[in-house]
């Protein structure tokens, strides 16, 4: 598929005046979690919720980081996830999970986010 790299708003949930612009951050379909740099999640005033989980790397290195909520914002999509406070060395990574609560999916042809289109539902039949 390749990588390619997109463009992000991270806002505090709470305080949605408080946001900073990420102007580029890796698309990572195989990282569960959005990875941030964490002075900029102290920087807007994302609170730790989660702290010392733990995280297989890549490379089999296990390590632990927090983790608090944010709202993400791609263009016109957004939604809240919870996200990493990266530390020296990490990565700045755009999660799965993150994808999917905006509804967006990879375009590997194009390497670009495109619309995942409408929401699957689960339809119960009555068989009143």
């Amino acid at each position: 598929m390749g990588t390619f790299y997109a463009k992000c708003i991270i806002e505090n949930h709470i305080k949605r005046t408080k946001s900073v612009s990420i102007p580029k951050i890796l698309v990572d379909t195989g990282s569960e979690y959005t990875w941030i740099p964490g002075e900029t999640l102290h920087k807007i005033g994302v609170i730790r919720e989660k702290k010392d989980l733990a995280f297989i790397m890549a490379n089999g290195q296990r390590i632990t980081r927090s983790v608090g909520f944010a709202i993400i914002r791609i263009e016109e999509y957004f939604t809240i996830d919870e996200v990493v406070f990266g530390e020296e060395g990490d990565m700045v990574l755009l999660g799965a999970r993150t994808l999917e609560g905006l509804n967006l999916t990879v375009d590997s042809r194009l390497k670009k986010l495109v619309a995942s289109g409408p929401l699957p539902v689960a339809y119960v039949w009555s068989l009143d």
